[in-house]
């Protein structure tokens, strides 16, 4: 049950109205004090106070904003306009800090801000709509374990694999707009990890992901390119299939920009910054969400084997035959099951890619992890290369393990990798995107 109250309270150069929300078994904000910067910033700061009933609990909290009426007069807040601690924030006094000079208002419009801040138990998946205005009504749903659990998104399970604890959906798969207008994102908790191995030998080495973020379920599709960049670049292009296949032939420069890019762009060294013209930067500018990137390969591991340290990320014994075997067959579409004679432009998903969500999620409800197009991370390697995980359609099982890495992509080359054994270019690269958390 919501409980909520109302407080006002005059702000220098802006007066307000904050309403309280939370959930009565839940975490609860309070003492909230809202002032902005006037006259040396426009920045609003908006502090309050998280109790919990658990101090170890996290919670997100959700700001949304109205002009006077808030049925009649909504403010588009875009992601990109807020920071702080929106999201698992833990226990005690906290601070929201939004920023007018991202978005169209001026001081005078919003004379008459109402702003609602709910703290809410942390979501499981996230989904942002590609055709709506960043900031829009109903932009960004999220959806909760409850919400889940009671039927309202279609089928989930439970613990699919084997000592994994975990709630996978998978009527994600049920409804293309998922894949195709949408973009949803499963929110991954901090945690360690065996990474590594062989193809003959499993994960050894230790690893750390320090930070919560979201994963993209399905690796991006050729219509959600095209709603952000206006254009068809992958070989797979027959009209009537390529919608909801992966978006391929794709390089790294053309998806966060290149060293020579104005304002200049290398990874690490130039941190989160992407070029405007990019995939990344139109995608945060379309949906006012700063945080977009690909992943690190740590965190590629991390989120490709959810909670396993086998050899595929179905929990099972490494297989006697790796290049191709029942296992494999289940979760990838590879060389082995891609009818490599029949490849070419035209074909339906019965040769080349395949629909994304085709084959089975791992344990956190991602889909595509082993297999499909190889997919681009942050990390460089030597001069002009970057990393790509995952192996593709024209690679055998032995390439598909979760600790798989190719260190030697050239980053301005939509045709890599090229495939062991085969003369074909392209058709095999592309990427998974992730929202990173604070």
């Amino acid at each position: 049950m919501k409980t909520a109250k109302t407080i006002g309270m005059a702000i220098t150069g802006l007066a307000g109205w904050l309403v309280l929300g939370a959930l009565a078994d839940g975490p609860a904000v309070s003492d909230v004090v809202v002032r902005q910067r006037w006259p040396w910033s426009r920045l609003v700061d908006i502090d309050y106070k998280l109790v919990c009933s658990d101090p170890a609990t996290e919670a997100d909290v959700r700001l949304v904003a109205a002009y006077k009426d808030a049925d009649a007069n909504p403010l588009n807040i875009p992601l990109d306009s807020l920071s702080g601690d929106l999201y698992g924030v833990k226990e005690g006094f906290r601070r929201i800090v939004w920023d007018p000079a991202k978005t169209p208002y001026s001081n005078e419009s919003i004379a008459n801000f109402r702003v609602t801040l709910t703290a809410t138990p942390l979501p499981l998946y996230m989904i942002v709509d590609l055709t709506a205005a960043a900031g829009a009504t109903n932009q960004i749903t999220y959806v909760y374990e409850s919400d889940l659990a009671s039927g309202a998104y279609g089928t989930v399970v439970t613990n699919p694999v084997t000592n994994v604890v975990s709630m996978a959906w998978t009527g994600v798969t049920n409804n293309d707009s998922y894949a195709t207008d949408k973009l949803v994102l499963r929110r991954v908790s901090a945690g360690t990890f065996m990474s590594g191995g062989t193809s003959t030998a499993l994960p050894t080495t230790p690893a750390a992901v320090s930070n919560a973020f979201y994963a993209g379920v399905f690796e991006v599709t050729q219509k959600q390119w095209y709603h952000v960049m206006s254009n068809w670049p992958s070989y797979f292009s027959n009209t009537a299939y390529r919608d909801a296949r992966p978006v391929e032939r794709v390089n790294y420069n053309a998806i966060r920009g290149a060293t020579n890019d104005t304002p200049f762009v290398n990874w690490p060294a130039t941190g989160a910054a992407v070029s405007p013209d990019s995939f990344l930067g139109k995608l945060r500018a379309k949906t006012g969400i700063s945080g977009f990137d690909l992943p690190t390969s740590k965190q590629w591991e991390y989120l490709c084997r959810a909670g396993t340290a086998t050899y595929y990320n179905d929990g099972l014994p490494m297989p006697a035959n790796t290049a191709s075997n029942d296992q494999i067959n289940a979760l990838a579409r590879y060389i082995n099951n891609s009818a490599f004679s029949s490849w070419g432009p035209n074909v339906t998903t019965a040769a080349g890619t395949a629909k994304v969500g085709s084959y089975l999620p791992n344990a956190w409800g991602l889909y595509d992890t082993h297999g499909n197009v190889t997919e681009w991370c942050l990390d460089a390697v030597g001069t002009g290369g970057r990393v790509n995980r995952s192996a593709s359609i024209g690679y055998d099982g032995r390439y598909l393990y979760a600790g798989w890495i190719n260190n030697s992509s050239a980053q301005n080359d939509p045709d890599w990798p090229p495939y062991p054994g085969t003369d074909s270019t392209g058709r095999g690269t592309g990427l998974r995107v992730v929202l990173k958390l604070p």
